[in-house]
């Protein structure tokens, strides 16, 4: 494949710096993005190619021009994007607050969207175009404890499937990885966020969910960007939810 523009969300740490870095190993352009500059600058050293440093809150809707006028004004049009910023609150329904709810679809799914939507027509003038949003399984069942985050991951897969099929003739693809629990930094973070709360020891919250994958341990990063490589190179995957968790859930 010939050098492709990519843009990455969430790039600075865990599962988006590992696929920034294959897709660099790779040889295209790779622009990243997240809030802390200092780590996206330490993550965008170690790539092997040409890379672009913008930090930025994905939230912040008017940020999202500036970031791909960034991009075009360097290399031309985002060609490959990966949505892969993302968070959880772990907390039972009742104790979720309006702003909780609130900013865990905003970060989920209002943010993909205007990504998506931006990068969209360029893709489209071209002919050829990936869009691959890091959902999660729990956009394919119910979770307890992280109620909003389901929910939110629940919506990014429809409008992954939505935006698929409105795009399938002209050479542009969407789709969702979906991975079980990643040996990552959000998950530390949860582990601990969980841990506070309940009084539980972290170690015996971390085995609990390495249980939860048939393989008996935590997803790694680099599994993940497998199944980004895949809808990279396939034009005829599109529209999918793929699971990446070790068999626990089949389709």
């Amino acid at each position: 494949m010939s050098p492709r523009n990519c843009l990455v969300t969430g790039a600075s740490r865990g599962m988006g710096a590992t696929i920034a870095a294959r897709l660099s190993a790779a040889g295209h352009h790779v622009a990243l993005t997240a809030r802390s500059a200092d780590t996206l600058a330490a993550t965008a050293a170690s790539l092997a190619g040409p890379s672009l440093v913008i930090p930025s809150d994905v939230t912040d809707g008017a940020a999202t021009e500036i970031i791909f006028r960034t991009v075009e004004e360097a290399w031309g049009p985002v060609e490959i994007l990966i949505l892969n910023a993302g968070a959880a609150v772990p907390k039972p329904l009742t104790q979720l607050t309006d702003e909780e709810w609130q900013g865990q679809l905003d970060l989920n799914l209002t943010a993909p969207f205007r990504y998506m939507r931006r990068a969209i027509p360029a893709m489209v003038e071209r002919g050829w175009g990936r869009i691959i949003v890091i959902a999660s399984v729990a956009a394919k069942r119910g979770e307890p404890n992280i109620s909003a985050y389901t929910a939110s991951k629940h919506g990014v897969l429809g409008l992954v499937r939505s935006a698929a099929m409105e795009l399938a003739r002209t050479g542009v693809t969407v789709n969702a990885i979906c991975p079980g629990y990643v040996d990552s930094p959000m998950t530390d973070t949860n582990i601990t966020l969980l841990a506070a709360r309940t009084n539980r020891p972290e170690q015996d919250i971390r085995k609990a969910l390495e249980r939860k994958q048939p393989i008996n341990r935590l997803i790694t990063a680099d599994e993940v960007a497998d199944a980004v490589d895949l809808c990279i190179t396939s034009a005829a995957i599109n529209g999918q939810g793929i699971v990446v968790d070790g068999g626990a859930t089949q389709s």
